[in-house]
């Protein structure tokens, strides 16, 4: 079993830190800055929206559920922000975020990950918090991806 528990850890870094950032860098190197907040409609995110929701929602999933630190969250202002950050300084943000995520899992012990931890809505596991956290953080790289296909109005080669 600590075989599979040592693989859920380190897939789970590999996933966030080296496919799915790389996939959002690059869908985003061809995209301006007004590209990253445009939305097709008042109710739709945008790609800065998502950003934001990526590094509070995985902060909070796997910094603070599972690593056991505090931080505070507003969700949705994730949403709610029209402010047209750079996506330099998006990205920035992300990395940061994604390195002290990695840090966590990377000090994570086997016997820990049934450990039971409170999040905002419930106790849950510390295998759970991982398996949320990297679940919502590709189907959030998904939905960026193909906004910025969308805009682009062409493929983004990311398998080359």
């Amino acid at each position: 079993m600590s075989e599979h528990a040592k693989d859920f850890i380190a897939q789970s870094r590999s996933y966030l830190s080296s496919d799915y950032l790389p996939k959002i860098e690059r869908s985003l190197e061809a995209l301006s800055d007004e590209d990253v907040w445009w939305r097709s409609g008042e109710e739709s995110n945008s790609i800065g929206n998502l950003l934001l929701h990526l590094e509070g929602s995985t902060r909070m999933w796997i910094v603070s559920v599972a690593g056991g630190s505090q931080s505070t969250r507003n969700r949705q202002q994730e949403f709610d922000e029209r402010k047209h950050i750079p996506k330099s300084e998006l990205l920035e943000r992300m990395r940061h975020m994604l390195a002290e995520a990695d840090a966590v899992l990377a000090r994570l012990r086997v016997e820990e990950l049934l450990e039971p931890r409170q999040s905002p809505w419930s106790e849950v596991t510390v295998s759970f918090a991982v398996y949320h956290a990297v679940e919502h953080f590709a189907m959030h790289t998904g939905q960026i991806l193909m906004l910025a296909k969308m805009r682009l109005g062409r493929d983004l080669r990311l398998s080359d």
